[in-house]
């Protein structure tokens, strides 16, 4: 059953075995997520450190916050647990320092919903994640998508380090934007990934619809965009149909949409936007609702067959999801899979072209 997850044995199930000091090194969501595993399963956390510009006499739940060299010189050795995401190459460098001195583990905690993502996991929704594997384009995407999944078991970096694809080679081999693009940005932030198309199309296209609910993203997006002929920016949050939906504003990219949020935010669907015209690309970056926001562009999706970009990391289930969903919709799809420079298996995104 699914020979190509080779690992077994779970993050989790590690440094439960462990014998050795264990330090988180981050502070945030991220070590707020991975402390409440650690008291759920009876891992013992031993302390925390951040890098040395974040340490200021900082304390985190209870714990002083030390610097990594404080640690080393405290304790022998120990094992670090990294809970914070990395896509910068001078960040993503000094993970690698790190882990050449040290045990190192990034354990796999959903961005959004719930559920750890384990072996016994991935057994459970085996007939899925072996459909994905078998309806990949290319072998490079299968080995991206067992590297993923056994990553997300184990917590071992080195099984991103060699998937790991620049973005431009993505682009040039298999977007290959053109300069009549009717670009559809699903969670448009404040428009890098615009600009990122538009370095490939020398500035040209047909038009760009560009949603993003959080209000001050928004106001970056709509100075961006300002003036440019054929771009239309909506603030407001990508859903199956048109509604209002709770929301919850954070700091960056992480605003999402938030049972438990006190505002709410316009949704659209990309169909209701488009109306009868056409997509030729599609960005879903939204969140975890990336599943809402691939029916509310079915008809799209079905009748244009844009060109896909999904992210696959938001929640646990959607790296088997969204690729059969899309399939289910448009089965003409070619699917590939490519992992960008990013710890965890952040920007791990699924292209869909005809």
């Amino acid at each position: 059953m699914l020979p190509f997850i080779k690992e077994k044995v779970s993050t989790w199930d590690k440094l439960k075995a462990e014998t050795r000091p264990i330090f988180i090194y981050g502070m945030g969501d991220g070590a707020l997520k991975i402390m409440s595993v650690f008291r759920e399963k009876g891992i013992v956390l031993s302390g925390i450190f951040a890098s040395d510009d974040f340490v200021r006499g900082h304390s985190f739940e209870g714990y002083r916050v030390h610097k990594l060299s404080e640690i080393e010189e405290m304790v022998d050795d120990f094992v670090v647990v990294l809970a914070f995401a990395a896509g910068y190459q001078e960040i993503v460098d000094k993970i690698h320092e790190i882990a050449a001195k040290h045990p190192l583990l990034v354990p796999d905690v959903p961005v959004a919903g719930g559920g750890l993502f384990t072996y016994e996991y991935c057994v459970e929704n085996a007939e899925k994640i072996q459909q994905v594997y078998d309806s990949l384009a290319d072998d490079y995407s299968r080995k991206v998508y067992a590297n993923i999944i056994n990553f997300k078991i184990s917590g071992n970096i080195d099984y991103l380090t060699s998937v790991t694809t620049p973005k431009a080679e993505i682009y040039k081999d298999i977007i290959k934007p053109h300069m009549y693009e009717t670009y559809v940005d699903l969670g448009a932030y404040n428009g890098d990934t615009i600009r990122e198309m538009l370095e490939f199309t020398h500035g040209r296209y047909a038009a760009i619809y560009a949603l993003e609910p959080d209000r001050k993203n928004f106001k970056k997006l709509a100075k961006f965009v300002d003036g440019m002929p054929h771009v239309y920016a909506f603030n407001a949050a990508v859903w199956s149909t048109d509604t209002e939906l709770p929301f919850a504003s954070k700091a960056g990219r992480q605003s999402a949409i938030s049972a438990s949020a006190e505002t709410t935010v316009e949704a659209r669907s990309v169909d209701s936007i488009l109306g009868k015209r056409a997509a030729t690309i599609i960005k879903m970056d939204v969140e975890g609702f990336e599943r809402e926001a691939i029916w509310g562009a079915s008809q799209n999706i079905a009748r244009n067959s844009p060109k896909m970009m999904v992210s696959l990391y938001h929640r646990n289930e959607d790296i088997f999801e969204l690729p059969l969903l899309l399939k289910t919709i448009n089965p003409n799809y070619k699917l590939y899979i490519r992992h960008q420079l990013y710890i965890p298996a952040w920007e791990t995104n699924l292209y869909a072209v005809t």
